[in-house]
């Protein structure tokens, strides 16, 4: 700005000593290009609108289409617009929307580009840096369009490749306690009494017996599904143990998902981290620079709100989403911190504990579940040579114990799967 002030003042001396009119009409022309772009080009760049679409929710490896919109509703065009989105490192694809463009009055111009969700997690998408001015490069603005956030689900595995038998103890069962009667276990008629529905009524037995009749069903009860997950990075060896806490999160997405698709009650209790969770004394989210995941931080208190035990797809995404972005902590031991968990769940609630280790404190804690009236299922992550003798001690215990460490052969899938044995827990 400087120079071309300088160079304004050159032409207005020149014009003066020499007398030359084309000085003069340089000097006007340059004049008028000033001024417009001083008052005209502000104004018109604000009323560029800029927006972003995507589908803020993706699957494991999951391709994501990114749309970046301007809107400009004037019918002047703007000469030059420049925009550049950041990526996470962990979402980009080799695809990056560094451009320059013309944008023209009454128009609205797409940019696109491609991420894909290679590793679950939170991430942040942008900010865009957004830079437009005019023709000659007199004025010029920038600004940002705030960043958007992308949810990465872990992978979800078919229940039936897992080494533990897809019949478990889930839903309703027979009961002496009548809570509500089962209508797929007919027991008989009785007499009509007010009150009763209209839908219970059997028609056939009131025409053959000439007095209004109603069904009875046997009695039952529901059961809950409740999924413990492990996530305290302590009882995890230190060789494996990022790729074993991921392993169990994947576990408990798919137990969840299956559960929801067999119309069964299911919630999540994790002693994990939840960064997104607010905390009394904490600043703005931070993401890391090398991955674009949320930072958690590992010493924080705060564990994530239990999701109690619901049905349908809806309480299935809460789930899925709170095991999206949660982290392993340096939080109580899990054997301690189980009971505290179990306090607001139903009696005879199936808790399927998953956990890398099944020793002495944590059978013992799955004992006095068993004996406060809860089916606990022990699932185990890591290797451990001395299995057997964990799943012995889990059946006196009274609960059921099961090995879920293979995870290549859940991923390939080529090799023969052994034939679960039946469930014999309770």
């Amino acid at each position: 700005m400087p120079s071309l002030f300088l160079i304004f003042l050159f032409l207005i001396a020149v014009a003066f000593l020499c007398r030359v009119d084309f000085v003069y009409y340089i000097l006007y022309v340059g004049l008028g290009i000033y001024g417009w772009s001083l008052i005209v080009t502000p104004r018109l760049l604000r009323r560029v609108h800029v927006s972003r679409a995507y589908n803020d929710h993706a699957f494991l490896n999951e391709p994501v289409e990114v749309q970046v919109q301007f809107n400009n509703d004037k019918w002047w065009g703007v000469p030059w617009v420049e925009a550049h989105e950041s990526v996470p490192p962990n979402l980009h694809t080799g695809m990056s929307l560094h451009q320059a463009f013309t944008l023209r009055g009454r128009s609205l111009h797409t940019l696109q580009y491609q991420i894909r969700a290679n590793r679950r997690g939170y991430y942040r998408l942008g900010p865009l840096q957004v830079q437009a001015g005019d023709l000659f490069g007199i004025t010029s603005k920038k600004w940002e369009l705030p960043p958007d956030y992308l949810t990465v689900y872990p992978r979800i595995i078919p229940l039936v490749r897992l080494t533990i038998p897809s019949r478990l103890p889930f839903g309703t069962i027979a009961s002496r306690q009548r809570l509500f009667e089962d209508p797929a276990r007919p027991q008989g008629i009785r007499a009509y009494r007010p009150g009763d529905s209209q839908r219970q009524i059997h028609w056939k037995a009131t025409a053959h017996t000439g007095s209004l009749v109603v069904k009875t069903y046997q009695p039952a009860i529901s059961l809950e599904t409740a999924i413990l997950l492990n996530l305290n990075e302590a009882d995890y060896w230190r060789q494996t143990r990022t790729g074993m806490i991921e392993w169990g999160i994947e576990v408990a997405a798919s137990l969840a998902v299956h559960l929801v698709e067999q119309r069964q009650a299911v919630g999540l209790i994790t002693n994990g981290v939840d960064p997104l969770r607010p905390q009394p004394d904490d600043a703005a989210a931070q993401f890391d620079e090398n991955t674009g995941r949320l930072l958690t931080e590992k010493k924080r208190t705060g564990l994530p709100m239990p999701l109690p035990p619901r049905r349908g797809r809806e309480h299935l995404m809460k789930l899925l989403e709170l095991l999206a972005r949660v982290e392993a902590g340096e939080n109580p031991s899990f054997s301690q911190w189980l009971p505290k968990a179990t306090l607001g769940l139903s009696w005879g609630a199936t808790l399927l504990i998953i956990t890398p280790q099944g020793d002495l404190a944590i059978c013992n804690a799955l004992h006095r579940l068993v004996r406060a009236g809860f089916n606990p299922v022990l699932l185990v992550l890591e290797p451990d040579v001395q299995f057997v003798q964990v799943r012995e001690r889990g059946r006196q215990l009274g609960f059921a114990a099961y090995h879920v460490q293979e995870k290549q052969n859940l991923a390939l899938g080529s090799q023969p799967q052994p034939r679960p044995q039946p469930f014999s827990g309770y």
